[in-house]
């Protein structure tokens, strides 16, 4: 009996399916997609943002405290903290 249970437990082990499964994710065509699109970088200016791309299609006004402020252009979204870039977020 007691050659059998080590065998057993063995054997129960393997017959187990795994425990760890998961998606593997496209990272690096995210990366890859989102650095060919010409977009600004964090800490520039809001000014430095107009003059380089324009007029935002729409502005979100500055909400919260500290303020954050949203333009949404064409390909992008600009996230700013008081007047800074602090985010920008590639549409797909």
């Amino acid at each position: 009996m007691k050659q059998i249970a080590p065998l057993v437990l063995i054997t129960a082990l393997f017959a187990m399916p795994p425990l760890a499964v998961g998606d593997v994710l496209l990272l690096d065509t995210i990366v890859e997609a989102s650095a060919s699109i010409p977009h600004p970088g964090r800490g520039q200016s809001m000014e430095q943002v107009y003059n380089k791309f324009g007029q935002a299609r729409q502005e979100i006004p500055a909400v919260g405290k500290p303020p954050i402020t949203r333009w949404i252009y064409e390909k992008f979204t600009v996230y700013f903290e008081y007047d800074r870039v602090i985010k920008t977020v590639i549409h797909r």
